[in-house]
Parts: structure tokens; sequence; C-alpha cells
């Protein structure tokens, strides 16, 4: 499970897995291509260059005003949606791309922007809205019982001290209420004591509070299943994944979609025998080689996963 917060903030975004993405989505001449998480523009800008159509979704407001570069440098190739990426079926037709291409989770600049309140590392309100969610962090932390803050803490977090955690966040609240990302992670770091700690003792939460925020995992099972369709034959939907929640969701769903069945191409296939509709571009998960790591340690746990349509 990946926590972004713990390494410092790189000094440009990096985009991950980049030339291992272009190989796997290739031929990027004349393609027409759905970047789903926009960002910073890393992958669009990498496919533009490469001669592919780009339309590209990000429901973070702050997203729309870097795109105006590749539209003025692109015109009618590159298309910026303001929308969650499970909207996508709203806005492209069946069988309309060559590729699909989804960078899931947080991105660096919500992660370094400490008005965005996504990290513990930087003081802030506690807010952690991607944009176009109603509810904030403080809402959660705030209101939700102590039962459900808990089982939030612990499903979306794999915090094991969810109930502790949980139970002294609801005395506290009572008198005053959390405001601040800084304040809720020092409370925190108090709960939890231990000094040799590879991660920060808020880590899980902060991860927890984000992923509820933002409907993340949900937003990602309705994207991926609306993506299906909109492929055409020969055309490849790519995930790269950071924590082990996004992962499940990708390899369970693509096992479905890539299941083999032990039969010899020679041989007559069985009654009720149904060829699987997608195949894997790769047998593992693709991760980054030690250089890209090196040079971008938020890289460290991407898994990036392939299929491509029969």
């Amino acid at each position: 499970m990946t926590i972004e917060d713990n390494i410092p903030a790189a000094p440009l975004h990096i985009p991950v897995l980049l030339s291992e993405l272009k190989e796997a989505i290739s031929p990027l001449a004349d393609a027409v291509i759905a970047d789903c998480t926009f960002g910073c523009g890393g992958y669009s800008g990498a496919f533009l260059a490469g001669g592919a159509s780009v339309v590209a979704f990000d429901r973070d407001p702050e997203a729309a005003p870097r795109a105006l570069s590749l539209q003025e440098r692109y015109g009618k190739k590159f298309t910026f949606i303001h929308a969650k990426f499970s909207q996508i079926s709203e806005y492209l037709a069946p069988a309309s791309l060559d590729a699909i291409v989804f960078d899931v989770g947080v991105s660096s600049p919500q992660l370094d922007q400490g008005e965005r309140g996504f990290s513990f590392m930087r003081p802030g309100p506690l807010d952690m809205r991607m944009g176009l969610s109603e509810k904030t962090a403080a809402d959660l932390v705030n209101h939700l019982s102590e039962n459900d803050l808990a089982n939030l803490l612990y499903e979306y977090g794999d915090e094991t001290r969810s109930r502790k955690i949980s139970a002294e966040i609801c005395t506290r609240r009572k008198t005053l209420p959390f405001t601040r990302a800084e304040d809720l992670a020092e409370f925190v770091k108090k709960i939890i004591p231990g000094k040799d700690r590879k991660i920060h003792p808020a880590t899980k939460t902060f991860q927890a509070l984000r992923i509820a925020v933002n409907n993340e995992l949900e937003e990602l099972r309705n994207a991926l299943a609306q993506s299906l369709p909109l492929l055409k034959p020969g055309g490849k939907l790519a995930v790269v994944s950071f924590h082990s929640l996004e992962d499940t969701i990708v390899k369970n769903l693509f096992k479905t979609l890539v299941f083999e069945e032990k039969i010899s191409k020679y041989a007559p296939k069985p009654e009720g025998y149904v060829e699987a509709p997608f195949f894997a571009v790769h047998k593992k998960p693709v991760t980054p080689a030690r250089e890209e790591v090196l040079r971008n340690p938020r890289s460290r746990s991407a898994k990036m996963r392939v299929i491509c349509k029969k």
C-alpha cells in the first residue's frame, strides 16, 4: 500500500511509467486516446507528440488551466473535459477509441499544495476534495459516527488501530472540531506512539479519508466498466495504480476479461465455449525500473496493467 506523503515532493511533475505505457499502447500515430486522469498533462502531451488525438478528463478544476497550452499547440487534436472519469460514456461513442489510460490516485500538484489539505506534511484546511465532491475530510472526521469512522479508516486505509483513533477523534471533536490537516496529523501521531516508523502515523488515516471524500474506488469501478465498450477491436485499456485497493479492483476485472481455457488450438472447441474478449499485454504488472524510482521516488509503488480487446 502506497503513501506518497512520506516522500519529498519532486521539483517537476514526472509521468510514471511513461516509456512503458507508450510502448504498451503503440502505435500512437493517428490513434484516438482517452487520458482519463489529465493531471499535469504528462501523458496527454506525450501521446500528442507521438501523433495521437487525445480526449482528456479531470474533475479537478485546477487541471483546466494546465490544459490550455496543449489546446493552443495541438488545436482540434486535443480536447479537455472537466468531468469525472466515471462519466466517460457520456462524452465518447462506443468503439471510438484506440486506447484508454488511467493514472489512478492523487496527483503531485494536489499533494504539494497545502491549501488542498491532502498532505499531513503541509499546513492547510482539512479538505481533500479533488473537485466535484460535496463533503470534505473535515465533514467526515467531525460528523461520522464512531463506528462508521473506524470502519472507514480500516477499509480504505488498512489502519489496524482504527477503533482507537476513531474513539479519540470522537472524544476530542465534542469540544474542538478538526478543521486543519496539520492538527489531525499531530493528533493521530500522539495516539500512535513509536519512534522507529517507516511512515508517519497519520499516513493511513489521510489515505482513507481522501479515498472516501472522492469516492475513488467506486469511481474507478464505474469508469472501467464504461470504458470496455468504447474501445475499438485491438484497443487497449491501461491502468497505472499506486496502492493495493486500486490494483485489486483492476486485477479482478481484468481476470474476468482475460480468462484462458487450456485448449489446443487444433482441438474442436467444447460446447458452450466462449472466447475471452481481451488478452493481457503483459503476463505480470509492469513496475518502474530502479532508475525511475531514483529519479521520481513517488513512482516506487506504481503498477501498470494493460489488456487488449480482441
